[in-house]
């Protein structure tokens, strides 16, 4: 059995030499995917289970066709733009939520010159701080 198994590996290892394969574009349309074929479930045979079950398949094929692709150039450049969009729309959030799981150890405040966002540990009594945008020095309770 473990034989098989390594000539299995080694089979598919070649046939996707010289391949794509996934990228984060991949993951993201195939978790989608997924969740598109689950929620279809969940209507039935409505129009939107339909129509759900259709944009899973669309999705697979998809992403299967640019697992496969032997066009690594153009994937990469796909795989680029999607992430450009997709932390355009995160990053914020993902600061934010850095943001709040900080705040228990944290102070955050701005510069009262320029508003440069600083933050500084807590529990540490009256502190010297020097803005690194503008230099300004101010003192700012922890």
């Amino acid at each position: 059995m473990g034989n098989f198994m390594n000539n299995l590996r080694n089979k598919m290892a070649r046939f996707m030499y010289g391949r794509y394969g996934i990228d984060k574009m991949g993951t993201f349309m195939t978790g989608t995917a997924m969740g598109c074929l689950l929620l279809s479930l969940l209507f039935g045979g409505s129009f939107l289970g339909r129509g759900l079950y259709y944009l899973a398949l669309i999705l697979l094929i998809w992403s299967y066709f640019r697992m496969f692709s032997k066009n690594t150039g153009k994937r990469y450049q796909e795989n680029v733009k999607f992430l450009l969009i997709k932390n355009r729309i995160s990053g914020p959030l993902s600061r934010k939520w850095a943001h709040l799981k900080q705040r228990k150890t944290h102070v955050f405040f701005k510069c009262p010159s320029c508003g440069q966002k600083m933050r500084t540990p807590k529990g540490q009594g009256e502190k010297h701080v020097t803005c690194p945008k503008c230099h300004t020095q101010f003192t700012k309770r922890t």
